[in-house]
């Protein structure tokens, strides 16, 4: 690829505020508010939430900068498993991703849908057309190439982060809706076994608004520098991203309560009123269903990556790498990963349906792919001599992020089982359908 449309330093680091930072920081706090029965266990949860992302961004750092390939999130499977368990975990990732970016963009919707259509007897019906018709633009920006998708990207980023910090704003204009956090310590706390139920359940809402950096190694060979710019554009998204998370949540809390945030669900427009007015919420749901487009065009940039490299290694038909002479878009591979997320917008039709089934699904691609760092250790030591970044406390920070994201799975597994067991039995479906498929391609052809 040539270096002219590569990425640099600054497109990278907003592709990784992009991946993480979709509209689920709009959303979320309100079901980790429910699932945790004071202020102080809220923050420990988005806490934590950073601490786990943090250990994961470091760890994919590594994993990014000693593999610098496209779709290198399906080819460290490919390199360290068994083929079979590299496409069956990249099939449910995509799966995941898709869910994801439909969730998102029906959280966009609700948002939007509230301006547009306040007094709709059928919102749901509006939402959905709505989600469908944001992934349908993008799909289009996206065919256009990867700058013009970078240079999109960029300016809806920094409309992001702007609303975010705008958000704050209520901090200075009203009287604190709760005490100081410390505060809060004098609260009767249940049994220690039920704060870890309800760690757990919290948790999933938060992993689900942390997580998305792990696809930045998606793109190792469109970044300029990779070994050293990925690792940077890393470290400067995760602390951008983990600073505005528990700033803008301590604003929540603050404003509008820890008990009316339980049942919040446009919390940025009751933040804008606070201090604005209706009117001035009803704008601030314009801007921030336009800072959801960003996650919408970052997940259609992301994506198609994977399935070009899934068909480089023939487990997809070779029609995914198909891509487009002059623009170098991977035309078929974005088309289908659009078509997923439309027919998910369909399927699940609201943002809570899709939470914990993307969230499962997610834990077992995170543990696994962050376990391959100790094989990529072992396999690329000679690159140790180059200065290539590696991981401090190694092996700790690994191995943490995955005992977390299991122990975020087996609480998904106790609160929603059925939701779980489908995940599994998802899986389960793509690792067969991998060696039918390599079984009939092994046939000797009939003369």
């Amino acid at each position: 690829m040539q270096t002219k449309t590569k990425l640099n330093i600054f497109d990278f680091t907003m592709i990784v505020v992009s991946l993480v930072i979709g509209m689920g920081i709009f959303r979320t706090p309100a079901n980790v508010a429910a699932a945790v029965p004071t202020p102080f266990a809220f923050f420990v949860v988005w806490l934590a939430g950073g601490l786990v992302a943090l250990c994961g961004a470091l760890t994919y750092a590594e994993i990014g900068s000693r593999f610098p390939v496209t779709g290198a999130y399906y080819k460290i499977f490919s390199y360290c498993y068994h083929p079979s368990i590299a496409f069956a975990i990249n099939c449910i990732i995509l799966v995941s991703n898709a869910a994801s970016l439909a969730g998102v963009a029906l959280i966009g919707a609700e948002y939007i849908t509230k301006v547009i259509a306040p007094n709709a007897t059928d919102a749901q019906f509006i939402q959905i057309g709505i989600a469908i018709f944001s992934i349908a633009v993008f799909y289009g920006v996206n065919l256009l190439g990867l700058k013009m998708s970078a240079k999109a990207q960029n300016v809806l980023t920094i409309i992001k982060i702007s609303m975010i910090l705008l958000l704050m704003a209520p901090l200075f204009f009203v009287t604190p809706s709760v005490s100081l956090i410390p505060e809060t310590l004098q609260h009767v706390s249940p049994a220690f076994t039920e704060y870890i139920k309800a760690f757990g359940i919290g948790l999933v809402a938060v992993s689900f608004t942390y997580g998305g950096y792990q696809q930045t190694i998606n793109f190792g060979a469109d970044v300029e520098n990779p070994r050293r710019n990925i690792p940077r554009g890393i470290f400067i998204g995760i602390f951008v991203i983990i600073t505005l998370y528990l700033a803008i949540n301590y604003a929540y809390i603050r404003v509008i309560g820890f008990d009316n945030l339980k049942g919040a669900k446009n919390i940025a427009a009751i933040m804008a009123s606070h201090v604005f007015g209706d009117a001035a919420g009803r704008i601030l749901s314009v801007l921030l269903f336009l800072s959801v487009l960003a996650y919408v065009n970052v997940l259609l940039m992301s994506n198609p990556r994977v399935m070009y490299a899934m068909s480089e290694d023939n487990v997809l038909p070779k029609i995914f790498g198909v891509k487009n002479e002059r623009t170098n878009v991977l035309t078929t591979s974005l088309s289908v990963f659009a078509a997923i997320c439309i027919l998910i917008v369909f399927w699940a039709k609201e943002f809570d349906e899709i939470l914990s089934f993307t969230i499962f699904l997610d834990c077992i691609g995170m543990a696994t792919s962050a376990a391959t760092i100790f094989i990529l250790r072992k396999r690329t030591a000679h690159l140790d001599e180059t200065k290539i970044y590696t991981v401090g406390l190694y092996p700790l920070l690994p191995l943490i992020f995955i005992a977390a994201y299991i122990f975020v799975a087996i609480s998904i597994f106790i609160d929603r089982p059925a939701t779980a067991l489908t995940a599994l039995a998802v899986l389960a479906g793509f690792t067969i359908l991998y060696f039918i498929t390599k079984g009939t391609q092994n046939q000797p052809k009939q003369v």
